[in-house]
Formats: C-alpha cells, sequence, structure tokens
C-alpha cells in the first residue's frame, strides 16, 4: 500500500480511540494530501451519491405536479456525482479546467421543465457535487441537509401558496330557478368561500349553466356536499373539480 495512505489510515483508526471523534479529523487528513488520492477520490464519490440520493428523495417526496419523472430525478443524482469528479480532476488545473469548459458549453439540457423548481434542484445537486469535490467534506454535509430541511418544510407547510379557490362548481339549472339564493343555505353549510364565475345560457336557452369558485371547509364530504347540490338543482348536471393541484406546461 502506499505509505501516505498507510500512514492516514492508520491516523484514522488511533484518532477513533480518542474522545470526541469524528470525520473531521479524518477529512482534516485527506485534504493535507495536496493531489487527490483513489482513497479520496472513491470516499468523495460516496459521500456525493449518497447526498444527492437525498436530494432525489427529497424532489420525489415534495413533487406537487402531474408530470413527475423517474428519469429526471436518476438524472439529478449522476449530475451530482459527476460533478464531483470533474470538480476533483480541474483542481489546480487550468488548462484542464479551460478545456472541460469548452467542451460542456456546446451540451444542452434537453429535457423541457415542467416547474421552476426543476431547474433549482439541478442547481442544488450540482453545487452538493462541487462543494464535495472542492474537499469541502463538512461543508458539504451541512449544507446540504440544511437546505434539504429548508425545502422540506416549505413544501410541507405549502408557504406561499396562492389564496385561491380548492374547487371550480358548474352546475345546470332551469331558468325557473332562482340561482341567486337557491343554493345559498347550502353554500353556507359546506365552504369558506363562494364567488360566482360566469353564467351562460345552454341547451337553446332552457337551461343555466353556472359556474363559481370555492373554498370548501376543512372536514367536507365531498359527497354530501354534491348530494344536497344535486337536489338542489333538480338532479341536472353538477361537476366539482379541483383546482388544488398545478399542471405541469
Amino acid at each position: 500500500m502506499d505509505p501516505v495512505f498507510a500512514d492516514l489510515l492508520q491516523t484514522a483508526s488511533t484518532t477513533a480511540d480518542e474522545p470526541g471523534f469524528g470525520l473531521l479529523p479524518f477529512f482534516n487528513e485527506l485534504r493535507a494530501i495536496k493531489t487527490p488520492g483513489p482513497i479520496e477520490v472513491l470516499c468523495a464519490m460516496t459521500m456525493s451519491f449518497l447526498l444527492n440520493l437525498i436530494i432525489g428523495t427529497l424532489y420525489q417526496r415534495t413533487y406537487m405536479g402531474t408530470r413527475y419523472s423517474q428519469d429526471y430525478v436518476h438524472t439529478l443524482v449522476i449530475i451530482g456525482t459527476v460533478t464531483t469528479i470533474l470538480i476533483m480532476v480541474v483542481s489546480g488545473n487550468s488548462a484542464v479546467a479551460f478545456g472541460m469548459f469548452a467542451a460542456f458549453s456546446m451540451i444542452r439540457f434537453r429535457r423541457n421543465l415542467g416547474q421552476s423548481r426543476d431547474l433549482a434542484f439541478v442547481f442544488f445537486a450540482m453545487a452538493t457535487g462541487m462543494v464535495v469535490g472542492a474537499r469541502q467534506y463538512e461543508l458539504a454535509l451541512v449544507t446540504t441537509l440544511i437546505v434539504a430541511l429548508a425545502i422540506f418544510i416549505l413544501s410541507n407547510k405549502d408557504a406561499f401558496a396562492p389564496q385561491r379557490a380548492s374547487h371550480q362548481l358548474r352546475i345546470r339549472v332551469n331558468n325557473d330557478v332562482d340561482f341567486s339564493v337557491a343554493f345559498n343555505t347550502i353554500f353556507d353549510k359546506f365552504t369558506e368561500a363562494i364567488e360566482m364565475v360566469s353564467v351562460e345560457s345552454v341547451q337553446a336557452g332552457m337551461m343555466s349553466e353556472l359556474r363559481y369558485g370555492l373554498v370548501l371547509k376543512d372536514g367536507v364530504k365531498t359527497s354530501d356536499f354534491m348530494e344536497e347540490i344535486q337536489i338542489a338543482c333538480g338532479n341536472n348536471r353538477a361537476i366539482l373539480t379541483s383546482t388544488q393541484r398545478e399542471l405541469d406546461a
């Protein structure tokens, strides 16, 4: 075995017996070597891969669109891990760095990103890979966990969500129904907010189609709400559509 790495492993094993042992002394010993060796490269790739697995899992758990892609998550993990390799290769070698910059400037990301946060996750994975590749192992671990926790809290709490209708209701009623008051009791019982969006004449002028934006109260059963609406509109067409989920472009 290389004497340098033999000394490194010996130091790590000796430090393990000391009080307050952690990864910090081991990382410091790795950085003491000017040029990354095989063991450090392997450790860095493993660390980058694990951190990017956390990022991929976070993306999967917090995704709220309708076009989730397993391939995209795989790409995040691969990008982050490969970035670590590239940063370690070009470290201290400006000629190689400029050569790689020229080569990668011709690469384009071909996937159409459905949401803005998809691009943010690409930068998150790349940044994590860069920090690990720069041999800032503690910084990579701490920042990845902090940013991941912040993203999880924002998604879990639905922070900065717009004040908008949770559902859209379409009802058809006969022309003899006074729809301005016919459904008020039901709306007061089941909704927190209600707004009429439009009134349209249908069926050759024999019926009216009403469109409402509404927010259902917490704990309300949709089936109970629709049952009473169906009775009030004379068993004509009644359609309730959720507007909570954002459709990807």
